[in-house]
């Protein structure tokens, strides 16, 4: 699964490169062309070769068709030697009947071992074309032969367009992905930049009454709640202004950050649900972190969970504590998720609820996986009986 991620997440940061570096992409584009026209002149020139071969032979055999006719045995065993002169490329070996090798051409051998890598090229030879049975012999003679060096390239050729042309269809799919996926993210952070400048106002609205409700010698219990909330809008704000900047990440216990968002979390939900902390390891669980983008995920976590249990259950966190990474398990007994759903519900858009945007997860694997290094997913699921979810967070060490 880790192999998985980074293949992922490496495939994903060459596309963000590219479209960043638009002369890269030209620079492609241009040398997808040039591929394009250099293999175009060079299967022509294979070709011309090939068909200048041919036409050549065909002249010895219409001469020496002719010289047969004649009887001219002379003339014959000239353009028999000429046959023979005319293959520069074709590798042969002839052979006796009992495979003794009598003669071959356009094979460099070693100055070691001669004859035995002769008689292995012979085995490779019989491994490929049936031999030409050569009679009217004393007795038979068996030609061996293999591909020439022009046909070797005819047969090569294809494999490597092939490759490098799913080497640019590679790029340009990663390329595009990237570009929309860049795209969606630009809104993202469009509507998260315009969302936290919005809770300004009323922010600024709210602190001005808090005020004056103080200085009209209000309640200060009310004051004091008022102030609380004020404080969350804040929070809230900042967090929203966070999404598509670099976060200011900082070493810190996961175990308190864990802690603070639980002990917020508790007072706002169902006294019939409760959240369950592991105990507190004796040494301190130090990951580098966005302490407010952090706590935004296990609460976003906390709320998905208390949906799933319709008001009564409990919520387990546990950690695991592995190499370099720490793992935090939310276990919730809810209704569970289908195995069909497991992925879709990082997708933005998707939900299980009739009321929401389906954002939620999403802007939790975004904070773990694209701020934080880490991953999120289903860990284990099952109708009727609850969900865990687990966050893998690299750790620090003095």
């Amino acid at each position: 699964m880790r192999i998985g991620q980074i293949i992922a997440q490496w495939f994903h940061g060459i596309g963000v490169w590219l479209n960043r570096h638009s002369n890269i992409r030209m620079g492609l584009i241009v040398l997808s062309i040039l591929f394009i026209i250099v293999s175009l002149v060079a299967s022509d020139r294979l070709i011309n070769k090939m068909a200048e071969e041919e036409r050549v032979n065909m002249e010895i055999w219409a001469n020496a068709t002719q010289a047969t006719s004649t009887n001219d045995i002379s003339t014959t065993l000239i353009y028999l030697s000429r046959i023979l002169e005319s293959n520069p490329s074709i590798p042969t070996i002839i052979t006796d009947q009992e495979g003794r090798i009598i003669s071959y051409r356009n094979i460099d051998l070693p100055k070691k071992d001669a004859e035995a890598y002769l008689y292995e090229k012979l085995a490779s030879f019989r491994n490929g074309y049936p031999p030409i049975v050569m009679e009217g012999l004393a007795e038979p003679q068996y030609l061996y032969y293999s591909d020439s060096h022009v046909l070797r390239q005819l047969h090569l050729f294809p494999y490597i367009q092939l490759f490098v042309f799913l080497l640019f269809l590679g790029v340009s799919i990663v390329a595009l992905v990237s570009l929309k996926k860049s795209d969606q993210n630009r809104i993202w952070e469009g509507l998260a930049r315009e969302t936290a400048h919005q809770l300004g106002t009323p922010t600024s609205s709210l602190m001005a009454w808090k005020e004056y409700l103080e200085s009209m010698g209000t309640e200060e219990f009310i004051t004091s709640e008022m102030e609380k909330d004020i404080e969350r809008l804040g929070v809230i704000a900042d967090r929203f202004q966070k999404i598509g900047s670099a976060p200011n990440l900082k070493p810190k216990d996961l175990q308190t950050v864990l802690a603070n968002a639980v002990r917020y979390m508790q007072p706002r939900i169902s006294e019939q649900i409760k959240l369950v902390l592991p105990p507190s390891l004796e040494e301190a669980i130090v990951v580098q972190l966005s302490e407010p983008l952090m706590a935004w995920v296990f609460e976003n976590l906390i709320k998905n969970a208390v949906d799933a249990m319709a008001g009564k259950g409990q919520i387990t966190f546990t950690y695991h504590l592995k190499d370099q990474w720490v793992y935090v398990d939310i276990t919730d007994t809810g209704k569970g998720i289908p195995k069909s759903k497991q992925k879709a519900i990082f997708r933005p858009g998707v939900t299980t609820r009739q009321r929401g945007w389906g954002l939620g997860l999403s802007l939790a694997r975004r904070i773990v996986e694209e701020y934080h290094g880490g991953r999120i997913y289903v860990k284990h699921s099952e109708l009727g009986v609850g969900t865990t979810f687990r966050i893998e967070l690299p750790r620090e060490f003095e």
